[in-house]
């Protein structure tokens, strides 16, 4: 054989390689557990099985095909520890109660998401004296940061989870802020619930002797994830002091698109000696709040009035019955107190649903976040293999 034809057929064999792996079809197969729809779901597939499949290690070059459609899906590649590797690649899904879907993985060339494809966003404020802010298609926050503490004209020191409701599915903070004029209503929604100094929808704070110990406002932030299925970001804060320890803290919030709960993950540092430390994680009482508490689902939910006639926000969490000691309240929240335990880890899930965008009512609040805890509680069974 000629050599210029023995380096083309090399080179054919590579890209053949690269495309695919040698031993056949990869299929990931997903099945939902419960009796319940779920909708959207987040499917996640871990690097290093990828790579075993696929021989890949750049997953942003993984198509993941729907056999039903034809079609790639939208795909995300996370960073989950900051080291500039990817560790987990993201795909969502609807699955229908106890169904079982099969989707098809191949190599290729990567594909960029354009700006119309992302559902999940956020990013440090620094012109509204430190903010962090983050949405989805559903839902909006943001928390407060350094500067807000000594600004001259309205300081606030606080940890709470603000909220702000949305009718549009579209990315808005940026805007937002932009114009800012996100107190009055344009047709889109906007920021008409005061957090304050109290925990707002989802703040926590260590627990001790039945008083509430948070921290300030957060001094650090790195963004982990943003888009276009999930944002996720570490914040940082300084110790503070809780009896006779020193207590410090990072806090990793995830959400995906499709949701209206994020997902809360505190680690805490704690030097010192301080006995019966816990966790409180909180709900702001607002106007004519109704509180409804379940032991044994580990949910805390409120529904309350908005002022100015923006309707009814509910807001709920949902932590792990095991780690659950009580509820409680102090002055300006209602409280689930959890477990601290030997690795100072606490995780939870806090989300909020309002009554101009998806939840008339009460009722439709309940259902919602009664679903969401039997869903985290079962989680989707993935698979991967080659055929």
């Amino acid at each position: 054989m000629p050599r210029f034809w023995v380096l083309f057929s090399t080179v054919l064999l590579f890209l053949a390689i690269g495309y695919a792996p040698l031993s056949g079809q990869v299929t990931v197969t997903v099945h939902n557990p419960v009796t319940l729809a779920r909708k959207p779901e987040t499917i996640s597939l871990k690097a290093a099985e990828l790579k075993t499949s696929l021989g890949v290690d750049d997953l942003r070059r993984v198509h993941i095909r729907d056999p039903r459609t034809g079609k790639d899906l939208l795909t995300q590649a996370v960073d989950d520890d900051g080291d500039g590797k990817s560790d987990e690649l993201l795909f969502q899904t609807d699955l229908a109660p106890d169904e079982t879907r099969k989707f098809l993985l191949n190599v290729g060339e990567r594909i960029v998401p354009s700006s119309r494809d992302f559902k999940a966003y956020g990013r440090f404020v620094r012109e509204r004296e430190d903010d962090f802010a983050w949405e989805n298609d559903r839902i909006a926050h943001r928390t407060y940061g350094e500067a807000l503490e000594t600004w001259p004209q309205e300081p606030l020191t606080s940890s709470a989870i603000d909220v702000w409701v949305k009718r549009v599915p579209n990315l808005v903070i940026n805007n937002w802020y932009m114009v800012d004029d996100y107190h009055r209503e344009h047709g889109e929604g906007g920021d008409f619930y005061s957090a304050g100094d109290s925990r707002g929808c989802g703040g926590n704070g260590i627990w001790m002797n039945g008083k509430l110990y948070p921290s300030a406002n957060f001094h650090g932030s790195r963004v982990l994830a943003n888009g276009p299925i999930r944002v996720s970001f570490e914040l940082t804060y300084v110790p503070w002091v809780v009896g006779g320890a020193r207590v410090s803290e990072v806090k990793r919030i995830t959400l995906d698109a499709g949701r209206n709960f994020d997902h809360f993950e505190s680690r805490y540092t704690i030097n010192g000696t301080a006995a019966d430390l816990e966790d409180a994680i909180g709900i702001r009482k607002g106007i004519d709040a109704q509180i409804s508490k379940s032991t044994q689902a580990g949910i805390l939910r409120s529904w309350e009035t908005l002022p100015d006639h923006h309707g009814k926000l509910g807001c709920a969490i949902i932590v792990a019955p095991a780690t659950l000691v009580d509820f409680s309240e102090d002055s300006k929240n209602s409280l689930v107190i959890v477990k601290l335990g030997t690795d100072k880890v606490v995780s939870y899930d806090a989300g909020f649903g309002w009554s101009e965008s998806g939840f008339p009512g009460e009722a439709d609040w309940d259902r919602y976040a009664a679903d969401y805890q039997k869903r985290v509680a079962a989680p989707l069974e993935v698979t991967i293999s080659t055929h």
